[in-house]
């Protein structure tokens, strides 16, 4: 378990870095654009390429990279995974420019597609498409920075690759805000400076992996002599073929993106926005956690199926989904009893409006209730792939995806925009449940056991927890609104004494949770919590004091 929740400590640490100015990010949309209708189109744009970057860069690719480089490593030496490390960058980043320049070329038939009802509203069809045009160079950037994480992940290295997102953040927050100031002066609309600056992040992000993979071990070894050319190299096309399963299922994903895009903009406007800030929030402890413990726990399993250890196989999953309850139980809780105030502190200035936060807490509260099961289903999936099978997270996918669609079309009805995050929620748990029994099936079938009980205990304990500290917090926030409002300090201070009241109120209550969960861990015997707080803030106290230096 240490070397597992180690690995996702230093990239977890990197990773917190990013979604803090992830975050900023999207306070900056907040203020300068609300939640209207230049950020629902900002938001469709940017949706089209992105989906891409998770369909082939971050999802299938990377899943297939690191299992594939680490088994060559192992059984064919240093000189061969690194050629093969080659080849994957160079077949990544051609095929990834021909799919660019075809959506730049086809942009408004992709932009009618997700959003027809954009064309209703005067200019913000046409707003969409000069924006998805402009960022669909950031998809081959994206991919190619994550092929870079995914071999850098494999060597060991976890906290760089990670704090490279924090690079795209800061860069595009800092170019997109200059450029939305200077835009205008030429006629455009403010908001495709955030959009130019999505591009310029993503370059960032790839080219400043580049030296960190060089001192890895990485160059270009040329073609050994009788070796196949490029195109035809065996692992290379092994991991080709390992993706096509993978890339079909989380196709299916996309297609469940795509009815959601489709049905949240027949919406009132805003609903989009809505719906994307409130994702963003829920992606935190994600993205802290999840990814990073997906990242880590990936090449670990690798080593140990090929090894055949499958006690250790079984014991790195277990141990990392115990980790997984143990933060993100919690931060679901405080997510869904503190969202209003959580959304009011970070976004509720300039044009995002009271009416904006009740709208996006609403949609929190609803996804918040498959956040543990999103991050279980980023360490089920390359789990799965590591120990070489790429069907059992097709199937699951693709069923997950025909229920979502069917509730979130039932359900929009009554919950309106809502509903789309309940349905989805939902299906994120059964697609969790169904690739725990898939992978218990395959430990089983190679001799070894997962056991489903103690995962059990440690879920439903978690739970209680979360559920009593949510309503403690929920409680003691109340009373500080009557003792401590927002206005108690604006004739002090002004608009500051209204930020600094809610900032203090807020934090107050989320150390007041901390404290809770930490007693009624071990209140509970659950380790894991004590374990994943001292891991995370060793290795983020090392950063910090790395980067002082």
């Amino acid at each position: 378990m240490s070397r597992t929740l180690g690995a996702a400590g230093a990239m977890g640490a990197g990773t917190f870095m990013s979604r803090i100015l992830g975050l900023v990010r999207e306070q900056v949309f907040a203020y300068l654009f609300g939640a209207g209708n230049a950020t629902d189109a900002f938001n469709i744009a940017f949706r089209i390429p992105n989906l891409l970057r998770d369909l082939f860069a971050e999802g299938a690719m990377s899943a297939s990279l690191v299992p594939t480089f680490t088994r060559v490593r192992m059984k064919e030496g240093d000189r061969r995974a690194w050629r093969v490390a080659g080849l994957v960058f160079r077949a990544l980043v051609a095929v990834s420019v021909v799919i660019a320049v075809t959506g730049i070329v086809f942009a408004p038939e992709l932009v009618s597609l997700y959003a027809s009802a954009y064309k209703m509203i005067p200019g913000k069809y046409e707003l969409t498409v000069l924006m998805t045009r402009v960022m669909f160079p950031f998809f081959p950037l994206v991919a190619l920075a994550a092929a870079y994480m995914g071999i850098l992940n494999a060597c060991g290295k976890f906290f760089f690759p990670a704090f490279a997102s924090a690079l795209f953040n800061l860069t595009s927050i800092v170019a997109g805000v200059v450029l939305a100031f200077v835009l205008p002066h030429f006629g455009v609309q403010p908001i495709v400076g955030m959009a130019i600056g999505v591009v310029l992040g993503g370059a960032v992000q790839a080219f400043s992996q580049r030296p960190v993979l060089s001192r890895a071990g990485y160059k270009w070894p040329g073609r050994p002599p009788g070796a196949p050319s490029w195109h035809a190299d065996p692992a290379l096309r092994s991991m080709m073929v390992m993706m096509i399963p993978g890339t079909i299922g989380l196709a299916a994903t996309q297609i469940n993106i795509l009815v959601n895009s489709i049905l949240a903009t027949s919406q009132s406007p805003g609903a989009v926005s809505w719906l994307n800030y409130a994702f963003r929030l829920m992606q935190f402890p994600i993205g802290i956690l999840g990814v990073s413990l997906a990242a880590a726990t990936l090449p670990v399993v690798s080593r140990f199926w090929v090894d055949k250890n499958m006690p250790a196989v079984s014991g790195t999953i277990t141990d990392s989904l115990k980790s997984v309850f143990a933060v993100n139980l919690p931060a679901s809780a405080g997510l869904a009893f503190l969202g209003a105030p959580i959304i009011r502190m970070i976004f509720e200035y300039g044009r995002f409006t009271p009416g904006d936060t009740v709208a996006t807490a609403a949609a929190l509260a609803a996804y918040s209730g498959g956040l543990a099961a999103y991050s279980a289903v980023k360490v089920l999936v390359p789990a799965c792939y590591a120990m070489g099978n790429t069907r059992i997270p097709v199937v699951s996918s693709v069923f997950s995806v025909v229920v979502t669609v069917v509730l979130n079309i039932l359900m929009i009805g009554p919950f309106g925009y809502v509903g789309l995050a309940i349905g989805t929620s939902l299906a994120a748990v059964l697609n969790a449940l169904m690739l725990l029994g898939a992978v218990r099936r395959l430990v089983r079938a190679e001799g070894g056991d997962f056991a489903f009980s103690p995962l059990a205990m440690n879920f439903a304990l978690n739970f209680a927890a979360s559920l009593v500290m949510g309503a403690l917090c929920l409680l003691s926030y109340h009373g500080l609104e009557l003792a401590l409002p927002d206005v108690t300090l604006f004739g002090l201070l002004g608009k500051a004494g209204s930020v600094i009241a809610r900032v203090f109120k807020v934090m107050l209550v989320i150390a007041e949770g901390g404290i809770l969960v930490f007693a009624l861990a071990r209140l509970f015997g659950l380790k894991e919590t004590s374990a994943a707080a001292v891991f995370f803030l060793e290795k983020l106290k090392n950063r910090v004091s790395t980067v002082r230096k």
